[in-house]
């Protein structure tokens, strides 16, 4: 008999204690909405039942389009429960690829928020999820019992938009079975229970903070929810709600250290772990944040949305993970490195929380899967003798200099081991002869008084001379993505511009 997929809606469905907290929303922090697990649920059922009932059928799609709130998770999670598919959109997105999503998913409807509901098409039906009345989402739910869909081998559960950083973005077809697997195996590896609390501000639409989600809800845990990420407020709602378990990308982290007036003289013994992905983490950095979180397992993670986060966790044995490992292969995975070495190379990818394919799109299918289901995920990473992983740089990123290979996050490590730098960022800046150099943005710790050369020399005293930054430019604080990634691309550019300007002077 072929075992029942889970229908991943239903995660946290099985937590009905009355008290049991499932989400704080700090939408309004000085009104915090705090809302029980049976509550919670009852809203996710209310909204399946009320789609059903507005004439969508298992297969349909519906967008969610609004920022982080209790809201959305309702939406998300209770369409799941009907089997109707939603669909992730980034509110940053610009108006013409909000519209370019709706007609290649083929949406029934969108959940926005009324500041948002301008940028859908006219004709675009819309539920107002912060409205009341008859658009608001409280007309839409139908309060009862309900009897969540039942999944087939690769029904889908949900479609994830990547970060489309070069073209449109691409529509990951994800499943209840592959994300129900990796709900269970994320959460069982960094051991999430009813006693944690975690907070989140990273996006709800982006693979980091939702992955986050299905630990708490796997967990029958506590989510504090943030609108956005802002480090003052975040800092704030770590010293009012003391959780458990933190992550992010090493700017956040390096950002929260920066609130050294709200951090002082308080005790964060409450933090069991803080999760860093997206990027390699300094030695300062995971230094800095051990003192600040003196009982916290910190782990590098790594994932991505096409073949999830539940790669690499734990030592089946128990092993201490090296302090940059992004761990050790989960079982149930396969990987291969191509390029000069077994050990080192752009990392391909079989396993089962794979994505079913890309939406409409049979090229990039083409492109990344091969006729034997490998995945290239395009990110460099080598291996270590005992076979722990270690993340290196997109090979997006990568670039030659007079035929040297530079990986910028290499560069970024050394340079911000000096005591003096919080933050840098190193792009690629064209170049008559070498046809590109590296350039270096840097944020400097408070009150120093670093110069260019200070700078130039911590990478030429520990580094390949090739790898040393023509030019320094010191920010108040590095881009961000709207997913607290670094903005390369803006520093790429901007390094364009400041060497064009250059050149000009030069020929003047």
């Amino acid at each position: 008999m072929t075992a029942r997929i889970p229908n991943l809606g239903c995660l946290g469905r099985t937590f009905n204690t009355p008290g049991h907290v499932a989400v704080i929303d700090l939408g309004n922090p000085a009104e915090p909405r705090s809302v029980h697990y049976p509550t919670y649920n009852a809203a996710c059922d209310a909204v399946a039942r009320g789609l059903l009932e507005r004439g969508l059928v298992a297969g349909d799609r519906v967008g969610v389009y609004c920022s982080n709130r209790l809201e959305f998770l309702e939406v998300f999670y209770g369409a799941m429960r009907a089997g109707i598919v939603p669909v992730m959109m980034g509110i940053l997105q610009p108006k013409d690829t909000i519209a370019w999503i709706i007609e290649q998913t083929a949406l029934k409807l969108v959940f926005c928020e009324q500041g948002l509901k301008p940028n859908l098409p006219e004709t675009t039906p819309a539920v107002i999820v912060d409205a009341d009345g008859e658009t608001g989402l409280s007309a839409l739910k139908r309060p009862g019992d309900f009897v969540p869909f039942e999944p087939e081998y690769d029904s889908t559960a949900f479609i994830a938009y990547t970060s489309g950083s070069t073209g449109r973005p691409k529509g990951a077809l994800l499943s209840h079975r592959a994300h129900s697997w990796v709900a269970k195996t994320i959460s069982e590896d960094r051991y999430f229970s009813p006693e944690d609390t975690m907070i989140v501000a990273a996006p709800l639409y982006h693979k980091h903070a939702m992955n986050s989600i299905k630990c708490v809800l796997y967990g029958g845990s506590t989510v504090v929810l943030l609108r956005k990420f802002e480090a003052k407020t975040y800092v704030e709602a770590v010293n009012r709600y003391k959780p458990t378990v933190t992550a992010g990308v090493p700017t956040i982290f390096a950002m929260i250290l920066q609130q050294r007036d709200l951090l002082a003289g308080n005790d964060y013994s409450f933090v069991r772990l803080a999760t860093m992905g997206g990027a390699p983490a300094s030695d300062q950095l995971i230094d800095s944040v051990a003192e600040l979180f003196p009982n916290a397992q910190i782990n590098l993670i790594f994932g991505i949305t096409e073949t999830s986060a539940a790669l690499f966790g734990r030592h089946p044995e128990g092993l201490a993970r090296p302090r940059h490992s992004i761990g050790y292969p989960i079982a149930g995975n396969e990987f291969r490195l191509v390029g000069d070495s077994d050990d080192f190379g752009t990392l391909h990818v079989r396993g089962p929380g794979m994505m079913s394919g890309y939406l409409n799109n049979p090229e990039e299918m083409a492109r990344r899967i091969d006729g034997d289901g490998w995945y290239n995920t395009g990110d460099i990473v080598r291996r270590d003798k005992l076979g722990w992983y270690y993340f290196v740089g997109r090979s997006d990123d990568m670039f030659t200099s007079s035929g040297h290979n530079i990986y910028p996050a290499e560069v970024e490590l050394v340079l911000e081991r000096h005591p003096d730098i919080d933050q840098a960022a190193v792009v690629p800046a064209p170049h008559e002869t070498k046809h590109t150099v590296p350039y270096a943005f840097v944020v400097k710790r408070h009150g120093s008084a670093l110069t260019e050369n200070d700078a130039q020399d911590q990478v030429l005293k520990n580094a390949p001379p090739y790898q040393y930054p023509r030019k320094v430019i010191f920010l108040d604080a590095l881009p961000m993505t709207n997913v607290g990634k670094i903005d390369r691309r803006f520093l790429e550019a901007e390094a364009a511009r400041l060497q064009k300007s250059e050149a000009e002077k030069e020929q003047a």
